[in-house]
């Protein structure tokens, strides 16, 4: 509760308001009688009665020929006089004489026991003594109650205040400022809700913070209560917060179980200090069956048929089946087969393994196509791999994950006499061909860690992602096959206008021990990678560099489109590219590839949520073009670059 105090010259102020309108003069605001003459001098203005005769006065009515403050030891006399709005010549008049001492008071350092005494001087005029009484100064202040805010952050706000007279003016200005600190914080629920002073001069402050009474949730119908239960950091018993709060909605989102989802705030009815939240769940359909066709530079023209059920069995887990036939790579040279491309999966997703917070994905595959790393060979690649990943609560923008997988790469002969020819026009000896065609069975481990400080996923302005990744592949089939690489990049986001950004990327990966099969090493060309060239083009190595500049940017007025939504996530994108080998391999010997190239180009995005981008880009190589690439190309991509 407010102090005493203060309650008491907030009502004594505001009597005097009242009465001051309705012409009642209050004896402890007085305009006194006047009294026998005083020196006609004025230490606080210096004016005189002498200057006073010559002013412009009404003959029938006395003027004021000086005015005296006197009582104020820390206030200055002329802010007094300012608030007073009363000067030296005016008509000397109690009312408005009264209504002075009123705003004097509503200065605020001031008690209501002020006098106001009119003496006559030589002349029949006015010297006007004002006699007030400060406020008791403030000694210090006294905080209590804060737990999330420290001390000494709310000590910057009021220590401005100490050793000057209590202000219930610039009290409440205080007090206004410490919520808003509390709110910069997320903690907009917290008050300060008393304020005490001590006859001493200590303010004692009590702060509210707004502590969670309970958390509840409503139309969760098909979702288990422990899924949702599990996406929120906010509890009961702690001080709530808003953008934690934020951040819980947007995980339940990302559930992709709920098509909406709110949250209001109640007083506890038993302690007005303690609040109850809920949740409210608008839940949609989460199973889906999907038909299409499209264009891939890495598939060709394809077919596709997929089911997702994103909330299985109502406990948050999805479970997916793909299968995509396509009719091959779109290569300008011949070096694929007229071979379909086959490729089917099936995965399942858990998002608290037993009750942890670390999640696991579970994928099995099988894959039927012609090699674009390998010329003139057929490859098929079956496995079976488990990430489990999490996100860390001391470094919340930082996740880690580790991958075991395992894997068959089968590599068989196309057109023998083809590439015997290609071998001999080069002067490789055809024995180089068993190299080539090296398969083998891997079983992978793969720890990696992702920074992401990005504003958003989808279609991001801000912020950075970076990422690092090691993979041993031990060779089951063949020990000599062994070998681990190590990858790595950074992508940082730059804001442009305001619906734009500049995206800088950089790549690096290499093998850090043993012989890298060709079949599994690092290639350029190709959506992903340096756009503008065709699938491996400008070559495959043992280690690569990349980097990447690009404009995204909304079309003209089609992001106005009201009614239309989704056109606020369809962009124009422009790009540089460039990217460079290290120890190319047979492969580049025989089709002349470069190793390294510069294109620039531009394209469509679409942002899907849960999918990413799909990219249309056309690059134009610029540097060190790969074999019937001079015209530039155009490549199709899911996903993004990085």
């Amino acid at each position: 509760m407010v102090s005493m105090n203060l309650i008491n010259n907030f009502i004594k102020r505001t009597i005097l308001i009242l009465t001051v309108f309705a012409g009642i003069s209050l004896p402890s605001l007085a305009v006194e009688e006047f009294m026998p003459p005083i020196p006609d001098y004025d230490q606080n203005t210096g004016n005189s009665a002498m200057q006073a005769k010559q002013a412009k006065k009404d003959k029938n009515k006395p003027v004021v020929s000086a005015v005296k403050i006197e009582g104020n030891k820390i206030i200055k006399s002329s802010d007094i006089m300012q608030a007073i709005n009363l000067q030296v010549g005016d008509v000397y008049s109690p009312e408005t004489i009264q209504r002075g001492l009123t705003e004097i008071y509503n200065l605020g350092w001031f008690t209501d026991k002020m006098r106001a005494i009119p003496v006559k001087d030589v002349d029949n005029n006015i010297i006007l003594k004002i006699y007030v009484e400060e406020n008791k100064p403030i000694t210090e202040f006294m905080i209590t109650g804060n737990t999330v805010v420290s001390s000494g952050e709310i000590d910057e706000i009021l220590t401005p205040l100490e050793n000057q007279p209590q202000n219930i003016a610039t009290l409440n200005q205080a007090v206004e400022k410490v919520e808003q600190l509390y709110a910069s914080k997320g903690y907009i629920l917290a008050r300060v809700d008393s304020v005490l002073d001590d006859p001493d001069g200590c303010v004692n402050l009590n702060i509210s913070e707004g502590v969670i009474n309970t958390i509840k949730f409503e139309g969760n119908n098909k979702t288990k209560d422990f899924v949702v239960n599990r996406n929120i950091l906010s509890v009961p018993g702690t001080i709530y917060n808003e953008n934690t709060i934020r951040e819980d909605l947007m995980r339940l989102y990302g559930t992709q179980a709920f098509r909406a989802v709110n949250r209001t705030i109640e007083k506890c009815e038993e302690d007005p200090n303690f609040y109850d939240i809920t949740l409210n769940l608008t839940e949609q359909r989460t199973a889906t069956i999907s038909l299409g066709a499209g264009l891939d530079t890495a598939t060709g023209f394809f077919g596709q048929a997929g089911f997702v059920e994103n909330n299985f069995l109502g406990k948050g887990q999805r479970i997916s089946l793909n299968f995509l036939a396509g009719t091959g790579i779109l290569l300008s040279d011949d070096s694929s087969l007229n071979r379909a491309n086959l490729q089917a999966d099936i995965s399942f997703f858990e998002p608290r393994f037993m009750g942890t917070d670390v999640s696991m994905l579970y994928k099995a595959y099988w894959q039927d196509y012609a090699s674009y790393q390998i010329p003139l060979a057929m490859e098929r690649r079956m496995g079976v791999e488990a990430v489990a990943s999490k996100q860390f609560k001391k470094f919340r923008n930082l996740s880690g994950s580790f991958k075991l997988g395992f894997e068959n790469v089968d590599l068989s002969e196309g057109d023998r006499g083809k590439i015997e020819s290609l071998y001999a026009a080069h002067g490789i000896p055809i024995s180089e061909r068993a190299k080539q065609l090296t398969g083998g069975t891997f079983i992978a481990l793969a720890p990696s860690l992702v920074y992401d400080t990005r504003d958003r996923i989808i279609n991001p302005r801000d912020g950075l992602v970076a990422n690092i990744k090691f993979t041993e592949n031990v060779g089951i089939s063949d020990l000599n096959h062994t070998h681990g690489t190590l990858t790595g990049g950074i992508r940082k986001y730059f804001p442009v206008m305001t619906k734009s950004a500049i995206s800088v990327t950089a790549r690096a990966g290499g093998t850090i021990h043993g012989d890298i099969p060709e079949v599994m090493a690092f290639r350029l060309g190709g959506p992903y990678t340096v756009r503008g060239y065709k699938m491996s083009s400008i070559g495959t190595g043992t280690s690569y560099v990349m980097g990447s500049v690009e404009l995204t940017t909304p079309f003209f007025f089609l992001d106005r489109i009201k009614k239309l939504r989704f056109l606020d996530n369809v962009k124009f994108a422009m790009f540089v590219d460039a990217g460079k080998l290290f120890d190319t391999t047979v492969t580049d010997k025989i089709y002349n590839r470069p190793g390294y190239g510069i294109a620039a180009g531009a394209g469509i995005k679409v942002f899907v949520p849960g999918v990413g981008p799909l990219s249309i880009d056309y690059g134009y190589p610029l540097a060190n073009v790969g074999r019937g690439n001079g015209k530039g190309a155009f490549t199709f991509g899911i996903g993004d670059l990085f």
